[in-house]
């Protein structure tokens, strides 16, 4: 039994899901990330939160049900050094460097996902050539 065949679900499932549960968390916080948007000078925050919550949200789910993961994850790589850069680019706070880091290898393992695909157990995997052997 080869077990590596579950790691692609693995890892779109610890990707994706912190993803739609910050999107989620977004959704019943809707002043206090707006404000947070407004504070680091951004303008349009409420625009702000709804492509967020959709990235996060909607990129979040289709990761983890493997849909278009490879277009999803690109799109998604996009947004977090969007945040990273925007959110945390003051390196001084060792708090924010490490949060521009935790991004970054996010974005590491969202390449994986747009390089390889979503694997054997996904809905990219109805068609044959999303999956690589």
């Amino acid at each position: 039994m080869d077990v590596t065949r579950f790691l692609p679900l693995l890892g779109r499932l610890l990707i994706g899901l912190p993803f739609l549960m910050s999107g989620v968390g977004k959704l019943t916080t809707y002043a206090a990330t707006t404000a947070y948007i407004g504070s680091v000078g951004l303008p349009l925050a409420p625009l702000g939160w709804a492509i967020a919550v959709a990235f996060e949200i909607g990129g979040g789910l289709l990761l983890v049900l493997g849909f278009r993961a490879r277009t999803v994850a690109l799109g998604v790589a996009v947004f977090t050094l969007a945040t990273a850069i925007f959110f945390h680019r003051n390196f001084a706070d060792q708090n924010q460097m490490i949060h521009f880091l935790k991004n970054i290898m996010i974005i590491g393992g969202l390449l994986q996902i747009a390089h390889f695909g979503a694997g054997r157990f996904s809905l990219d995997a109805r068609d044959l050539k999303n999956v690589r052997a």
